[in-house]
């Protein structure tokens, strides 16, 4: 893409200092996709036109695929702040939409347990706009998950309040009603592992495009500018089916696979700066058979990019490309012995293995 500025949407836009830090910025080993060109090209054709733009983007692949860098692209591209939210099998409303906690006393605080008094001292010292996940997050070092977790607790031992105290109540939103209400560019990762269908049945109401959200507080309607990007593995251990109803809520749909390995090559190049075009085709090659084995034998793990980048990366430091195929992309997929000889033997069969020794020769000759 020449000019990603001519995808932007809201050029009249001004943001905060905050809101600037969530636009994403492409690093230098950034390399334009197909898939990245089509969408933006997309969405900037149809946002005017009603019923017809394109606001939910599903992402659908394999793990190391590309689909986070992909909406983090995208939020570039289009000029909207980026933000994400991983769900997780135990998700409940108030992830979805926020949570009310209770003011309480300098004497009820201190009484707490100093992780709980920490967790409450850090929504209470922040200006109440910011969601709870990127609060606990950001202050603590806390995960979505363990952030939700440390909540409802706190929530519940906030609730315990003396009878007949006054009790001032603030609402903490989260982080997709942040970015529903701001206009940002939302990631939701994997809400397919998400059990209970009343949480879904929420996500699905708010992904309509004039969908809103029924807060405690108030009614939050969907910004004009937010743009829901789904990610979603395939074949992962914990997932499901996507709901179909949330899927029928997506203008847009990407099938996310290895890219070619001409792209594979250019990319891990970009990330590395290993230029070595031998090697690297030949890596390239493997992560290829090793995706297709993996598939055909319904082994859940995945030799995507992510292993490729670290493999070649250990390869240019000087590490056995034979050896460090195992711990950089085999272990990663399965550590069953059963498995691992399936993979091998594909490996075998398709003279692989023995060009990587050829390879290990090819080296050492130019190092001297």
């Amino acid at each position: 893409m020449e000019h990603d500025e001519c995808y932007i949407l809201s050029p009249e836009r001004r943001w905060t200092d905050e809101e600037k830090k969530l636009l994403w910025q492409k690093p230098l080993s950034h390399k334009v996709s197909e898939e990245e060109h089509r969408i933006s090209k997309e969405i900037k054709r149809n946002w005017n036109r009603g019923e017809m733009k394109i606001a939910n983007i599903l992402l659908e692949g394999d793990a190391g695929s590309g689909k986070t860098q992909l909406a983090k692209a995208l939020s570039a591209n289009l000029g909207l702040p980026y933000t994400k939210v991983t769900c997780f099998a135990d998700m409940d409303k108030s992830d979805i939409i926020g949570a009310i906690l209770p003011v309480l006393s300098t004497e009820r605080l201190a009484a707490m347990e100093p992780a709980d008094q920490a967790v409450l001292k850090a929504l209470y010292d922040s200006d109440g706009l910011g969601s709870i996940a990127a609060i606990l997050t950001d202050v603590l070092g806390m995960t979505q998950e363990q952030a939700a977790s440390k909540m409802k607790r706190v929530v519940k031992l906030a609730a315990e309040q003396p009878a007949g105290e006054a009790v001032e109540y603030r609402f903490y939103p989260s982080e997709i009603v942040r970015a529903y209400r701001n206009g940002y560019l939302l990631e939701i990762q994997e809400p397919n592992v998400i059990r209970d269908a009343a949480v879904l049945m929420a996500l699905n109401a708010a992904l309509e495009l004039d969908g809103s959200f029924n807060l405690p507080t108030e009614i939050v309607h969907r910004h004009s500018d937010f743009i829901a990007v789904i990610t979603s593995n395939r074949s992962y251990a914990g997932t499901r089916p996507l709901n179909e109803a949330l899927r029928d809520r997506v203008q847009h749909t990407e099938k996310m696979d290895l890219p070619t390995k001409e792209i594979m090559m250019e990319r891990v190049m970009a990330k590395t700066g290993y230029r070595d075009e031998q090697v690297l085709g030949l890596l390239a090659d493997i992560i290829i058979v090793l995706d297709k084995t993996a598939r055909a034998n319904a082994i859940k793990g995945v030799a995507g990019m992510r292993s490729y980048f670290y493999w070649a990366d250990a390869v240019a430091e000087g590490a056995s490309a034979k050896q460090s195929l195992y711990y950089k992309v085999i272990y990663k997929i399965t550590t069953d012995s059963e498995e691992i000889k399936l993979l091998e033997e594909a490996l075998e069969k398709s003279g692989l293995i023995g060009r990587l020794d050829t390879v290990a020769i090819e080296v050492k000759k130019n190092e001297k």
